[in-house]
């Protein structure tokens, strides 16, 4: 796939400590001029939706599971690689101290109204929710969030630049 960025984080070095990689699958789901992102309350921005390949799960089977279990999105099929983005990051848990994600990210086409979500109960608890948005407008929120926000998580970069270069590649006006 197609790389598209690799972002260190500055506290790190990524030739000491050990680590692990966590595979991902992100989806880009478009309808007009919206796009399909997951709000997250806690954290207050917009992110693709997506997570973690399960084992014996192809990174497409992985998904089409992920892009269901969040949004109850129906109708799924992807439509053609988007590119990979790849970041290191502090893990905060005893076994490892750093973690690789690797994000692959698909469009994908489904139907424009959703099914039910099957949230886990973490993502219940941050206030996720499935929402078709104005990609400029996701864009402009993250972009304040970075701007004045304490509580962000650390994938608000990671979304708001592939939301930019969704933008960009995809030439959504």
């Amino acid at each position: 796939m197609r790389p598209l960025k690799t972002l260190i984080h500055p506290s790190i070095n990524i030739n000491q400590g050990s680590q692990f990689t966590r595979i991902t699958a992100r989806a880009i789901a478009i309808h007009q001029q919206q796009i399909l992102l997951m709000y997250t309350a806690r954290y207050d921005d917009y992110s693709l939706p997506g997570g973690g390949v399960d084992a014996g799960e192809t990174i497409e089977q992985g998904l089409i599971r992920e892009l269901q279990e969040e949004t109850g999105a129906q109708n799924i099929k992807l439509k053609k690689e988007f590119g990979l983005y790849q970041e290191y990051r502090p893990w905060y848990k005893d076994d490892f101290d750093i973690i690789h994600i690797k994000s692959y990210c698909y469009i994908c086409s489904i139907d424009v109204t959703l099914g039910q979500a099957q949230l886990e109960r973490y993502e219940q608890q941050n206030g996720m929710v499935a929402k078709w948005v104005n990609i400029h407008d996701a864009i402009a929120h993250n972009e304040r969030t970075l701007a004045s926000s304490d509580k962000q998580g650390l994938s608000i970069i990671r979304e708001t630049y592939l939301l930019k270069e969704i933008a960009k590649q995809l030439q959504l006006n």
